[in-house]
Protein backbone atom coordinates (compact mmCIF):
# COMPACT_ATOMS: atom_id res chain seq x y z
CA UNK A 1 0.00 0.00 0.00
CA UNK A 2 3.10 2.40 0.83
CA UNK A 3 4.40 1.52 -2.33
CA UNK A 4 1.52 2.84 -4.51
CA UNK A 5 0.70 6.14 -1.99
CA UNK A 6 3.85 6.63 -3.57
CA UNK A 7 4.31 5.90 -7.31
CA UNK A 8 0.93 8.12 -6.76
CA UNK A 9 2.84 10.96 -5.42
CA UNK A 10 5.63 10.49 -8.09
CA UNK A 11 3.29 10.57 -10.74
CA UNK A 12 1.35 13.47 -9.87
CA UNK A 13 4.83 15.75 -9.27
CA UNK A 14 5.85 14.61 -12.61
CA UNK A 15 2.82 15.53 -14.23
CA UNK A 16 3.01 19.31 -12.47
CA UNK A 17 6.65 19.89 -13.43
CA UNK A 18 5.67 18.79 -16.86
CA UNK A 19 2.81 21.12 -17.29
CA UNK A 20 4.69 24.13 -15.24
CA UNK A 21 7.99 23.95 -18.29
CA UNK A 22 4.68 23.77 -20.80
CA UNK A 23 3.42 26.91 -19.12
CA UNK A 24 6.63 28.97 -19.67
CA UNK A 25 6.79 28.23 -22.91
CA UNK A 26 3.80 29.39 -23.53
CA UNK A 27 4.73 32.47 -22.06
CA UNK A 28 7.56 32.79 -23.76
CA UNK A 29 5.72 32.57 -27.32
CA UNK A 30 2.98 35.19 -25.88
CA UNK A 31 5.89 37.56 -24.80
CA UNK A 32 7.33 37.60 -28.13
CA UNK A 33 4.41 37.50 -30.28
CA UNK A 34 3.79 41.28 -27.80
CA UNK A 35 7.15 42.28 -28.53
CA UNK A 36 6.76 42.26 -32.25
CA UNK A 37 3.82 44.54 -32.50
CA UNK A 38 5.45 47.15 -30.10
CA UNK A 39 6.45 50.20 -31.88
CA UNK A 40 10.30 51.49 -31.49
CA UNK A 41 8.89 54.47 -29.07
CA UNK A 42 7.28 51.88 -26.51
CA UNK A 43 10.33 50.06 -26.78
CA UNK A 44 12.33 52.90 -25.62
CA UNK A 45 9.93 54.28 -23.20
CA UNK A 46 9.63 50.62 -21.18
CA UNK A 47 13.68 50.06 -21.22
CA UNK A 48 14.46 53.77 -20.36
CA UNK A 49 11.87 53.73 -17.40
CA UNK A 50 13.11 50.33 -16.30
CA UNK A 51 17.00 51.60 -16.30
CA UNK A 52 15.51 54.79 -15.04
CA UNK A 53 14.27 52.84 -11.64
CA UNK A 54 17.26 50.30 -11.39
CA UNK A 55 19.52 53.64 -12.12
CA UNK A 56 18.54 56.38 -10.27
CA UNK A 57 18.86 58.42 -13.62
CA UNK A 58 18.64 61.97 -13.96
CA UNK A 59 15.84 63.66 -16.06
CA UNK A 60 18.83 64.71 -18.51
CA UNK A 61 20.11 61.07 -18.47
CA UNK A 62 17.09 59.29 -19.26
CA UNK A 63 16.33 61.39 -22.04
CA UNK A 64 19.18 60.51 -23.65
CA UNK A 65 19.25 57.40 -22.93
CA UNK A 66 15.53 57.04 -24.33
CA UNK A 67 17.32 58.22 -27.77
CA UNK A 68 19.97 55.61 -27.54
CA UNK A 69 17.24 52.94 -27.07
CA UNK A 70 14.65 54.63 -29.79
CA UNK A 71 17.41 54.37 -32.14
CA UNK A 72 18.68 51.28 -31.96
CA UNK A 73 14.84 50.14 -31.77
CA UNK A 74 14.18 51.25 -35.17
CA UNK A 75 17.15 50.19 -36.54
CA UNK A 76 16.17 46.62 -35.31
CA UNK A 77 12.94 47.15 -36.76
CA UNK A 78 14.07 48.10 -40.09
CA UNK A 79 16.24 44.88 -40.08
CA UNK A 80 13.42 42.92 -39.01
CA UNK A 81 11.18 44.23 -41.82
CA UNK A 82 14.44 43.45 -44.46
CA UNK A 83 14.51 40.01 -43.04
CA UNK A 84 10.82 39.10 -43.29
CA UNK A 85 10.80 40.86 -47.04
CA UNK A 86 14.06 38.28 -47.87
CA UNK A 87 12.05 35.40 -45.97
CA UNK A 88 8.54 35.66 -48.40
CA UNK A 89 11.35 35.48 -51.29
CA UNK A 90 12.82 31.69 -49.98
CA UNK A 91 16.28 33.26 -49.42
CA UNK A 92 18.98 31.05 -49.38
CA UNK A 93 20.62 30.41 -46.41
CA UNK A 94 23.29 32.56 -45.70
CA UNK A 95 26.98 32.05 -46.50
CA UNK A 96 29.49 31.91 -44.18
CA UNK A 97 31.01 35.31 -45.12
CA UNK A 98 27.53 36.85 -44.56
CA UNK A 99 27.23 35.28 -41.14
CA UNK A 100 30.58 36.52 -39.92
CA UNK A 101 29.60 39.65 -41.63
CA UNK A 102 26.26 39.71 -39.46
CA UNK A 103 27.95 39.13 -36.80
CA UNK A 104 30.57 41.57 -37.04
CA UNK A 105 27.62 44.11 -37.29
CA UNK A 106 25.77 43.36 -34.31
CA UNK A 107 28.98 42.82 -31.74
CA UNK A 108 29.93 46.57 -33.80
CA UNK A 109 26.53 47.88 -32.77
CA UNK A 110 26.64 46.39 -29.30
CA UNK A 111 30.53 48.01 -28.40
CA UNK A 112 28.70 51.72 -30.08
CA UNK A 113 26.03 51.37 -27.56
CA UNK A 114 28.22 50.04 -24.40
CA UNK A 115 30.13 53.66 -25.61
CA UNK A 116 27.39 55.93 -25.61
CA UNK A 117 25.87 54.32 -22.48
CA UNK A 118 29.23 54.95 -20.10
CA UNK A 119 29.44 58.71 -21.49
CA UNK A 120 25.65 58.80 -20.41
CA UNK A 121 26.15 57.15 -17.10
CA UNK A 122 28.19 58.18 -13.73
CA UNK A 123 30.89 55.43 -12.64
CA UNK A 124 28.62 54.10 -10.20
CA UNK A 125 25.80 53.98 -12.54
CA UNK A 126 27.70 52.05 -15.32
CA UNK A 127 29.20 49.71 -13.23
CA UNK A 128 25.69 48.79 -12.76
CA UNK A 129 24.80 48.58 -15.74
CA UNK A 130 27.24 46.47 -16.71
CA UNK A 131 26.24 43.70 -13.28
CA UNK A 132 22.87 44.29 -14.62
CA UNK A 133 23.75 42.62 -18.30
CA UNK A 134 25.79 39.40 -17.21
CA UNK A 135 22.72 38.20 -15.39
CA UNK A 136 20.74 37.91 -18.46
CA UNK A 137 22.98 35.38 -19.72
CA UNK A 138 22.90 33.10 -17.02
CA UNK A 139 19.45 32.96 -16.80
CA UNK A 140 19.33 31.87 -20.35
CA UNK A 141 22.35 29.53 -19.69
CA UNK A 142 20.92 28.00 -16.55
CA UNK A 143 17.16 28.00 -18.44
CA UNK A 144 18.85 26.21 -21.33
CA UNK A 145 20.65 23.51 -19.65
CA UNK A 146 17.15 22.79 -17.91
CA UNK A 147 15.35 22.34 -21.10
Amino acid sequence: MKKLVIIALALVSLNAFAQRKEHNKMDRENRSELRKDMTPSDIADLKSKQLTLKLDLTDAQQKDVHQLIFDEATTRQSLRKANKSADSEKRAKPSKEDIVKMQNERLDAQIEMKRKMKKILTEEQYAKFEKMKPKKHKKRRKHNINN
